[in-house]
């Protein structure tokens, strides 16, 4: 479907109907045209198993995404995802990059069960997909700090108000009626919605692990001497998606714009929305984020038209302090007599495979001890609600059903991420979450060889340039460039403020490890104190750096 038509189907879809209830009856197993687009709004994209295209008729399956502000879930909401994982999807729930959960291998007519169960369960995932505010992030860590809890608060009344205003989601998924009445317009969105999707994400200061600059729009909570919320830094214009060879696409940080009081961060994120809905580029999808708008007027131009719609002062940034990332891994306080539990889970794909039966533990954990669940930005899982009597029993449990933990996994695995790619994405160019293991294993091979063991690289991997993981701001990303071989960037910095740069493309799969084998010598023996192997990399130079891979990537090509 062309790029004009996609505004077309939006504005005659009367509040994101369309034919979607028709297509939903159809004996087909795919949608119409318009179909797809406008699922899409409704937390579902239509894709094909990759792994079977051929002679014979292609499979249509479905991804179902949930909404969840700041990835929590009761432990019912989290037992209701894993229940339809084993009766309409392929028996897995994937954590995304932004903390809501997916199902992968859904048919057509599960479509409308899937949805209905998660509703049922007080879970949407209306708008965890289309051209509207995403996902609310925020910060998963469980604590019983109220102040802390006053920032969760605002997640959940911000994806609240950024919900679309049309009742056709419930009129076509829960009570089954696709029925088109006259609404008035949606006061956000209008009739055509946003140019493009729009991320938002909360972050505590100090604290990155939302990857806050890669957001659309954001808020960073700042605290007084005295511990109570002061307000919040307010940042807009970042984004992650490229298009390879169009140099006119580009990932961007965004930028801190201003600091408001905690009663008016609600209304100075969608009046962001109201700029990227007002000023987006609706002619061009690939330059529709609301990053390309800040580039091109400059920060203080955009500040002149924020201010200008809304009623309060946005003053200027406060300090903050240096930016880390705590994954919240491992065993961790949470209250008096309460503690919560992180686990890794690789590419946030939680199964059981093999004797390692992760899928199995965690629910065990959840049905017996009633634990709540948060969801993170790293993919991972945070069991909370333990009683100090329980921990050991937890422990036990997952023990039993070989469920990995924190301090049996390298540095390198416990930082890196991947997007799903093939088989169901259809915008994958290159493997990544399949591979991610194989070139894990290879890198920590060579950290091991060369007395750099555990390590712990910022390692993320995607199959397209769209930047789903967020590859962009990594030490060392992998994008998939054609089958097999990647675009290899460098140089970003832990605490996720700096862009990574495309260092060698057409890098094949199985030489990764040696391509980065010299470099990593290099850091070995040339780093100062402290040093993060993507600030050594940046301080160096690349210029430095591709002398020293050049014998060990013979077949890739420098970059600029």
């Amino acid at each position: 479907m062309s790029k004009l038509n996609v505004e077309q189907v939006k504005a005659e879809s009367h509040g994101l109907r369309g034919s979607l209830a028709d297509d939903l009856e159809s004996a087909d197993a795919f949608l119409s045209e318009a179909g797809k687009v406008l699922i899409k709004f409704h937390g579902s994209y239509e894709q094909t198993n990759r792994d079977k295209r051929g002679p014979a008729a292609k499979e249509y399956i479905f991804m179902v995404r949930s909404k969840l502000p700041g990835g929590r879930l009761t432990p019912a909401q989290y037992l209701a995802h894993d229940d339809i994982a084993t009766e309409h999807g392929n028996g897995t729930l994937r954590i995304t990059t932004r903390q809501g959960i997916q199902f992968h291998g859904v048919v057509k007519g599960h479509l409308r069960d899937s949805i209905r169960d998660l509703n049922h369960a007080l879970v949407t995932t209306f708008g965890a997909c289309g051209d509207v505010v995403r996902n609310t992030m925020c910060c998963p860590a469980p604590s019983d700090d109220p102040h802390r809890q006053a920032v969760q608060r605002v997640a959940d009344q911000l994806s609240a108000e950024t919900l679309p205003r049309t009742r056709a989601y419930h009129q076509i998924w829960v009570d089954g009626q696709a029925i088109v009445a006259d609404e008035e317009e949606d006061p956000l969105y209008g009739t055509t919605y946003l140019p493009r999707k729009f991320k938002v994400a909360i972050a505590f200061a100090g604290d990155n692990c939302m990857d806050i600059f890669t957001n659309d729009a954001g808020l960073i909570a700042l605290f007084d001497e005295d511990g109570a919320l002061a307000g919040f830094n307010v940042v807009a214009g970042g984004g992650m998606g490229v298009t390879h060879n169009k140099e006119t696409t580009f990932a961007r940080l965004a930028d801190v714009v201003g600091f408001v009081a905690p009663e008016h961060a609600i209304e100075v994120i969608k009046a962001i929305v109201t700029v990227h809905r007002d000023f987006g580029n609706r002619t061009d999808r690939k330059r529709a984020r609301l990053k390309y708008v800040l580039e091109e007027w400059g920060l203080e131009t955009f500040r002149q038209e924020l201010q200008a719609r809304v009623p309060f002062p946005i003053e200027a940034p406060r300090p903050m302090p240096a930016f880390e990332v705590h994954d919240h891994l491992g065993w961790h306080r949470q209250g008096p007599d309460l503690w919560s539990l992180g686990l890794p889970v690789d590419s946030g794909r939680i199964g059981d495979v093999g004797e390692h039966r992760l899928r199995t533990g965690i629910r065990g954990v959840v049905s017996r001890f009633g634990t709540d669940v948060q969801l993170t930005a790293q993919q991972n899982i945070l069991l909370s609600g333990i009683r100090t009597d329980d921990r050991d029993a937890v422990q036990a449990l997952l023990d039993a059903h070989n469920v990995v933990t924190v301090e049996r996994i390298s540095g390198v695995r416990r930082n890196s991420l991947a997007c799903p790619a093939m088989p169901t994405c259809g915008l994958a160019i290159s493997e990544a979450e399949r591979v991610l293991p194989r070139v894990m294993s290879d890198i920590d091979s060579t950290l091991d060889e060369i007395g750099l063991p555990g390590l712990p690289i910022v390692f993320r991997m995607t199959g397209c340039p769209n930047g789903c993981a967020r590859p962009y701001v990594a030490e060392v990303a992998l994008v998939g460039r054609s089958l097999d071989k990647y675009l290899l960037y460098l140089g970003g910095d832990v605490a996720g403020t700096r862009l990574a740069r495309p260092f060698l493309d057409l890098v094949p799969l199985g030489t990764v490890a040696g391509t980065l084998k010299p470099l990593l010598v290099a850091y070995r023996d040339g780093r100062d104190a402290g040093e993060g192997f993507g600030d050594f990399c940046d301080r160096l130079g690349f210029d430095a750096l591709k002398g020293l891979a050049a014998a060990a990537a013979p077949g890739a090509q420098p970059v600029g």
